[in-house]
């Protein structure tokens, strides 16, 4: 009975313990959720110099992105969802849907969660870029990369924080020495974006194109109202 009384005693004393660390494990969890990089994502992109002014507007879900832009008069979309990269131009009311490559959906299941469009940095990295300084952008902290090579100089502005966002990229071109400037503005993390908004309008008929027959055109013909301007994301790495 003393056995029984002592184990009932120290399971009453526990039980406020075993509560708290609940408690706190849940509140941890909860934490490092909201740690967790943002699901969403827009931005606006400015880009200005010797080839003149493109403005440029990005939201992305998870790997899903929709981009707008306007050359030549014409609005254009680009949309890339699931198993398609589509490009359309609103204006005239046409466009194409291309199938995206194994190793583009490959890439992914591999990166769900990575936004695709403002890597700069990551992209510059890769290729070998260094820390030139540390500097101030519109009184934001900022390291400045840089990378020189056969296609020329370009040097991106990171946020020096967890993001590391990109704020500025400066690009000047080794054969002709062209000079532009890419800026970023209206950085938003967390907004609802239903996945329709990633989907063509349906009274919009578009074309068609299986990856391989894409291949064989595009070398002969354009394919589309506009180029693929997010490679990655149409044949992967």
């Amino acid at each position: 009975m003393r056995r029984l009384a002592a184990i009932a005693l120290l399971l009453l004393v526990a039980a406020p313990f075993a509560a708290g660390a609940a408690e706190d494990a849940k509140k941890k969890g909860k934490e490092a959720e909201a740690e967790k990089s943002p699901d969403t994502w827009y931005a606006q992109r400015i880009t200005h110099g010797d080839t003149g002014v493109a403005v440029e507007n990005y939201w992305s879900k998870g790997r899903k992105l929709r981009a707008e832009m306007v050359i030549g008069g014409a609005s254009l979309v680009t949309l890339v969802s699931g198993e398609f990269y589509s490009i359309v131009d609103l204006t005239n009311q046409r466009g194409v849907k291309i199938r995206r490559s194994p190793d583009a959906l490959a890439l992914d299941r591999s990166k769900p969660g990575e936004r695709p469009f403002g890597n700069e940095g990551v992209e510059l990295l890769a290729k070998g870029a260094e820390l030139v300084r540390s500097d101030n952008l519109g009184d934001r902290p900022v390291r400045v990369l840089r990378l020189t090579d056969d296609r020329g100089r370009r040097e991106v502005w990171l946020t020096d924080d967890k993001q590391k966002l990109p704020l500025r990229v400066d690009f000047v071109a080794r054969d002709t020495g062209v000079h532009t400037t890419t800026d970023y503005i209206d950085w938003i993390s967390g907004q609802p974006l239903p996945d329709v908004f990633f989907e063509a309008d349906p009274r919009i008929e578009l074309e068609t194109v299986e990856y391989a027959d894409y291949l064989k055109r595009v070398g002969t013909s354009p394919v589309g109202p506009a180029p693929v301007m997010f490679a990655p994301l149409l044949h992967g790495k």
